[in-house]
């Protein structure tokens, strides 16, 4: 009896101590807090936490390879945003192809899927430019790598879908991206995403402004261009006036006078990039009959006489090196302007490059990019604006494509979007966006965007970039 009581009392002792030890492990903390979570990155530092409403949005450095075929060369650091909703939420991985915005803000993707979004800043563009700058590692594959390693040690924690957009540079980025690693993503948004296959064949684009918008319009468009280079030398008397008085030179395009003739030579494929038909009521009516101040506001007003400054240029630095030696620039021509007026025409990238950076073209890189989406292009949706001139030369797909798509969005130009597209797009896009961010079948059925529209996080200028070359 006694040996009975024993057991049972050694028996209680033991379940009290396994219950005690169950309810220490039931009282262990949860999963790690996001920030301390991101922190935990090796390479990943934090910059600046900003609070925003229903997100926590990080602004963080992280710590790359300069040349990721060689890592024991150098790292540098590239600033990245998150903007953390939950990990149960798909995430959108977000590049301009230029500077990171540190201000909170949501794509469209981000917005129609309700989910993360981590934006990253294109390599070389300051501050996430190596130092010393090795600008022969500046090309579509660094940077494709460059996205490979934040997605790779980001997709530890946001384990759900990924769907990569950019818009301009941005929509090319991803492309680029999507083509050296296909299998990182679970779907591709690119936006007015151009394609300049072969960079000396330009011809359609000239096509383009042969017919974009109205006659009316582009006459008067026209008229204006042609009458800046008619009244050169008082306006570019002007124009020195304003650089004096602004401290302004002239450098990197070698004269005050090329810079003029290159600001206004974009004026016309400036308008249609950035405005729409019924902002044709903004340009002079009569050229011949408007003042030096009228030419001079229609001209500044849409192409900037602070560009192609050495202060305007000296940002764009990085996008300037990669068309004059991977990506390619258009060319066009001026039917409606006679020869006498034009000195230079429109200026290679090397013209806009400071000379110590030297540079070499690579015209393989935009044919193997455009072989390749033609025949693998997979969950892929290319969006373009009717009136946009970099859609002139864009992405088509090919046999080879699988739920792949390319749509152009009537009367819009380059902040063209799937909100702007037919019904029956629009409906499509959104539908496939949603599958592939692999949300309930219910709402891609509804074909809806998920999150409500913010007025903050969702209103965006059109991508603002240099006007000739994306």
């Amino acid at each position: 009896m006694r040996k009975a009581l024993r057991w049972l009392l050694a028996l209680t002792v033991l379940i009290g101590t396994l219950s005690t030890a169950g309810a220490a492990t039931a009282a262990e903390p949860g999963p790690a807090d996001i920030k301390d979570q991101l922190l935990s990155i090796p390479g990943m530092s934090l910059i600046q936490e900003k609070p925003y409403p229903g997100y926590r949005y990080f602004v963080l450095n992280y710590a790359q390879p300069v040349d990721h075929r060689h890592p024991s060369a150098g790292t540098f650091q590239q600033r990245i945003t998150v903007l953390h909703k939950d990990v149960s939420r798909p995430t959108v991985f977000y590049t301009g192809g230029y500077n990171v915005s540190t201000t909170p803000s949501r794509r469209e993707p981000t917005q129609i899927v309700d989910g993360n979004q981590v934006s990253m800043e294109y390599r070389f563009f300051t501050p996430s430019r190596p130092d010393p700058a090795d600008w022969s590692t500046l090309d579509i594959w660094q940077a494709a790598s460059d996205q490979h390693r934040i997605f790779t040690a980001l997709k530890k924690i946001y384990s759900k879908n990924w769907i990569s957009t950019g818009g301009s540079k941005g929509g090319m980025t991803a492309t680029y991206y999507e083509r050296f690693y296909p299998r990182d993503m679970d779907g591709v948004v690119a936006y007015v995403a151009p394609n300049d296959v072969v960079n000396d064949e330009d011809s359609a684009y000239d096509r383009f402004f042969a017919t974009v918008g109205t006659k009316e319009c582009r006459d008067r468009l026209n008229a204006v261009q042609r009458e800046a280079l008619v009244r050169r030398e008082p306006l570019e008397k002007k124009y020195e006036a304003y650089a004096v008085e602004n401290g302004y030179t002239f450098t990197t395009i070698g004269s005050l006078d090329r810079a003029y003739e290159a600001v206004v030579l974009d004026y016309v494929w400036g308008f249609w990039q950035y405005s729409l038909l019924s902002d044709c009521d903004t340009i002079p009516s009569n050229a011949a009959t408007a003042t030096d101040d009228e030419i001079w506001t229609s001209i500044d007003t849409i192409s900037g006489f602070s560009f192609y400054t050495d202060q305007g240029l000296e940002p764009y630095t990085p996008y300037y090196y990669q068309a004059g030696t991977q990506l390619g620039a258009p060319t066009i021509h001026f039917p409606h302007i006679e020869k006498k007026y034009i000195r230079y025409g429109y200026q290679p990238p090397r013209n806009f490059v400071p000379r110590d950076i030297p540079m070499r073209f690579q015209p393989r890189a935009m044919r193997d990019v455009d072989t390749w989406v033609k025949d693998h292009a997979h969950r892929m949706l290319f969006v373009y604006g009717q009136n946009d001139p970099w859609g002139a030369e864009r992405f088509r797909l090919g046999k080879g494509t699988k739920d792949a798509y390319v749509f152009t969005a009537p009367g819009l130009n380059h902040g063209a979007n799937v909100a702007g597209l037919t019904s029956d797009e629009k409906t499509l896009a959104t539908a496939r966006i949603l599958s592939w961010a692999g949300v309930s079948s219910s709402a891609v059925s509804e074909a809806k965007p998920l999150a409500t529209f913010d007025s903050k996080l969702d209103v965006r200028d059109v991508e603002r970039e240099p006007t000739l070359r994306p």
